[in-house]
């Protein structure tokens, strides 16, 4: 038994979804300027390293205290089938059948919402999600509160452990695929980490590593779901 983990942002996607979401959310007046300013701002106190991914996240969590899930389910369907789903490089497509037809479990692995990586599963037809998932109370209302850890980081490291030891599989037979540094927790655990289109930090981690970097290339017009064919061969997962 071997698992492939998957990132999705900017790895399977050639683009950050959750700065999409936003820019969508405000343009269909869901959010406020304010409010598509306060996430950019964390976004920014983030990368200059005065607060944690984790705590940006769970003050993300926390604003949508009280406020109902199916319609924002409702959006992130729409959302998704209108600007997500055409963006998915090509290799991610090639990867995905690689380890597929070498009989690997493929599970994503993202800090994205459960709302949006069902979604993404069922069309990648994924053996399984670890991802960020909300709370939501009896009368449908978010409670503002994470379902388990947060999965980002360390949180990321610990899903995928425990993934793993539950289908008894070996994380040092295990691969993973990322674009981002701050995926390092998982990416030292496993067998075979890749780094995939990676940001500086993670590009200058890989090489002095000898972690495998990959170019999965980008989309060409249209959805790479309806036929790959035509698409880039760059960055099949290397094995």
């Amino acid at each position: 038994m071997s698992v492939a983990f998957f990132d999705l942002d900017k790895t399977l996607l050639a683009v950050n979804s959750a700065s999409l979401w936003i820019r969508r959310e405000l343009a269909l007046g869901h959010i406020t300027r304010w409010q598509a300013l306060r996430a950019s701002l964390w976004m920014a106190r983030y990368h200059l390293g005065f607060v944690s991914m984790q705590d940006a996240l769970r003050a993300a969590i926390g604003h949508l205290a009280g406020t109902e899930a199916l319609p924002i389910q409702k959006r992130t369907t729409a959302f998704y089938e209108e600007q997500v789903r055409p963006l998915y490089r090509p290799g991610a497509l090639l990867a995905l059948e690689d380890h597929r037809n070498a009989g690997d479990r493929l599970v994503l692995l993202t800090s994205s919402t459960g709302y949006l990586s069902e979604l993404v599963a069922r069309d990648l037809r994924l053996d399984a999600i670890l991802c960020n998932r909300f709370e939501v109370n009896a009368d449908g209302l978010h409670t503002g509160k994470p379902l388990g850890i947060v999965c980002f980081g360390e949180g990321k490291r610990t899903c995928a452990e425990a993934y793993a030891k539950e289908v008894g599989a070996p994380l040092s037979s295990c691969s993973f695929y990322t674009d981002s540094y701050s995926d390092l927790p998982v990416m030292e655990v496993v067998g075979k980490p890749v780094a995939v289109h990676p940001d500086h930090r993670l590009r200058r981690e890989a090489l002095r590593r000898g972690w495998p970097v990959v170019d999965w290339g980008v989309p060409r017009g249209g959805s790479p779901l309806k036929g790959a064919s035509g698409a880039p061969q760059a960055g099949a997962s290397p094995r």
